[in-house]
């Protein structure tokens, strides 16, 4: 009986925790890993000074902008997303809204400014992260990515990939005006 009870637990035992581990495994398939909540929202943005993009003898702070409610993205020339992106920047650019500061990251900036040039600078100005080291303060998972940021300082909103036309209306315009009321 004991061994009937031992054998019973040696089968049944790894064959839950298999179990389990399919269910977990299928839960996470599930989830999109561009809604990675952010533990950021409702923090401080982190503190960096770099230099700027086009003009490397002048340096840009998130302190610079404490005060206003604006939109710091993150991209790059090399960056496929950002060019699909980009459009939708200069749209918003355009409008006036709210300003938008760009965070050239792990960017030659000779390539970054070319590319600008190109395609249309949307950015009041873009500070210029070559080593990547504020991508990784603000948790940044890849390029694009675009924050909303209040006049304290604190991160409302992250969106992990492309700013599509609806993302802008239905989220960051709503908030910019909620956050510029408030």
């Amino acid at each position: 009986m004991a061994t009937e009870t031992l054998n019973k637990t040696q089968v049944f035992l790894p064959l839950g925790i298999f179990a389990a581990l399919v269910v977990l495994l299928g839960v996470g398939l599930t989830l999109n890993p561009r809604e990675v909540p952010s533990p950021l929202i409702d923090k401080p943005a982190p503190h960096f000074e770099l230099p700027q993009l086009h003009a490397p003898d002048k340096v840009f702070s998130e302190k610079d902008m404490l005060g206003k409610v604006w939109l710091l993205n993150v991209w790059a020339s090399w960056c496929v997303a950002c060019r699909e992106e980009h459009p939708v920047l200069l749209d918003l650019a355009r409008s006036g809204v709210v300003p938008i500061y760009g965070l050239n990251y792990k960017d030659e900036r000779k390539d970054g400014i070319a590319w600008l040039q190109r395609l249309g600078d949307p950015y009041q100005l873009s500070a210029y992260d070559i080593k990547g080291m504020v991508g990784i303060d603000y948790g940044v998972y890849g390029v694009p990515e675009t924050y909303v940021i209040d006049r304290r300082g604190v991160i409302r909103f992250k969106k992990i990939g492309v700013l599509t036309p609806a993302i802008v209306k239905q989220k960051i315009l709503p908030l910019v005006n909620e956050l510029n009321r408030g």
